[in-house]
C-alpha cells in the first residue's frame, strides 16, 4: 500500500520526492479519475501556500471539473478564456504573477492572487489543464513549472484517459 512521506529537504528535493511518489500512487490503477484525485491531494500536501490544487477536463466542448483539493470551484470554463481556457487552447503553461492583472481572470475564489496552469495532451489530444492557485503573488516561478510540467507528463505516460 502506498504513503506519502512527508515533504522534507528544499522545494527543489520535495519535488523530486513528489514525482517518485506520484510514480507510486498511480502505478497500475486503470481509472483515471482516481489517479487524478489522488495527484491533486498530493500536490496540495507537498505544495507550499496554495489554496486550490486540481484538473479541468475537457470534454469537446469546454473544460469541465475534474477532481480537485480546495474550495468549490467553477464547474465549466470556455476554451479561450480565463487562464484555464487560454492555457488549454494555446497548449502552454501559462504562470500568472497577478490574477487581477490577467484580462479574462475568472475569479472563483477571491483568495487567489497567483495561478499556475498547465495542459494536459496524450497524443496530440487535448485531455485538460492542471491548475494550481495561491494566496500569494507571484509564488510561482520556472520551478514550479518545471515541476509541474513534469508532473503532468508522469500522467500522460502512465494513465489512459479515455
Amino acid at each position: 500500500m502506498f504513503q506519502a512521506a512527508t515533504p522534507t529537504g528544499d522545494r527543489q528535493q520535495v519535488y523530486e520526492s513528489a514525482l517518485t511518489q506520484l510514480k507510486g500512487l498511480i502505478e497500475g490503477e486503470p481509472n483515471s479519475v482516481a489517479n487524478l484525485a489522488n495527484a491533486s491531494a498530493l500536490l496540495n500536501f507537498v505544495m507550499q501556500d496554495i489554496n486550490w490544487a486540481g484538473f479541468y477536463l475537457y470534454d469537446g466542448k469546454e473544460l469541465v471539473l475534474g477532481p480537485f483539493q480546495g474550495l468549490p470551484a467553477c464547474i465549466r470554463i470556455p476554451l479561450g478564456r480565463g487562464v484555464c481556457g487560454t492555457s488549454a487552447q494555446q497548449r502552454e503553461t501559462i504562470v500568472v504573477e497577478d490574477v487581477h492583472a490577467f484580462a479574462g481572470h475568472i475569479a472563483c475564489d477571491s483568495a487567489t492572487n497567483s495561478e499556475i496552469v498547465v495542459p494536459i495532451v496524450q497524443d496530440g489530444r487535448l485531455i485538460g489543464v492542471l491548475d494550481i492557485d495561491s494566496p500569494l503573488r507571484g509564488r510561482f516561478d520556472e520551478t514550479d513549472k518545471t515541476f509541474l510540467e513534469a508532473f503532468v507528463e508522469i500522467l500522460v505516460s502512465s494513465v489512459k484517459f479515455s
